[in-house]
């Protein structure tokens, strides 16, 4: 295999395929566009995992993604994706920085969700954007925008419903499409690391702000959101 990229957190490997990819999760931990940098152990392979039932669900209810099956501890087969130059962040309750951006208190629950458009780029640092910056930019044009909205918001109440089955609250979450064969897909991940999870009781953090906020056992905290979606 030859290595196509490396980001913050994974490797993207070509295949003697064409058509598909591996995507090898690493345990670094990155927060604040890169500033914060630490390394979590195991954390690649509890994100693997819970991108793969993730995934899997995603596509039993007719959301299409990359994901094509998982391949090791630390790796999962994909279909090749251009990878669209666009996080989608969904917001159902207020966190991190929307909170400091709007004077939001935590914990607040919004009457809608909310969803927002970045700027994919480390040199810009991930900026927000809106729908008319995504066009000027070609970035996608209006009908792709269109899709991008409609999947963000069937996997937010698909997402919510399953998390909340299992004693979860999904707060927000970011997502990343690409093209295949010319068609908009989902794909990335969905892990911790681009939720935020708190417990339905008590509302203790389960995700990435156990690291950004040295909150401490934050791969304890990854783990109990493995097992709860896995039983």
């Amino acid at each position: 295999m030859n290595l196509l990229y490396e980001g913050k957190a994974k490797k993207v490997f070509r295949t003697d395929n064409e058509n598909e990819y591996i995507v090898y999760f690493k345990d670094d931990a990155t927060a604040f566009n890169g500033e914060k940098r630490s390394e979590v152990n195991e954390k690649g392979i509890v994100n693997n995992r819970i991108s793969s039932l993730i995934f899997e669900l995603l596509h039993q209810k007719g959301i299409d993604n990359h994901f094509i099956k998982m391949v090791s501890d630390r790796e999962m087969l994909v279909k090749k994706v251009d990878i669209i130059s666009l996080e989608v962040i969904v917001r159902n309750i207020g966190a991190g920085s929307i909170c400091k951006r709007l004077g939001i208190e935590e914990g607040k629950k919004f009457k809608k969700s909310i969803l927002e458009f970045s700027y994919k780029s480390d040199e810009y640092k991930d900026p927000l954007i809106n729908e008319d910056h995504i066009l000027v930019l070609d970035i996608a044009n209006e009908e792709e925008i269109k899709i991008i909205k409609e999947y963000a918001t069937k996997v937010n109440e698909v997402l919510k419903e399953f998390f909340s089955k299992v004693d979860l609250t999904l707060v927000d979450f970011k997502l990343e499409f690409g093209k295949h064969e010319s068609k908009i897909i989902l794909a990335d991940e969905i892990s911790p690391d681009t939720c935020r999870l708190w417990d339905i009781n008590s509302n203790e953090k389960l995700d990435k702000d156990r690291f950004r906020q040295d909150l401490g056992k934050v791969i304890e905290g990854y783990k109990e959101v493995l097992n709860r979606i896995q039983k």
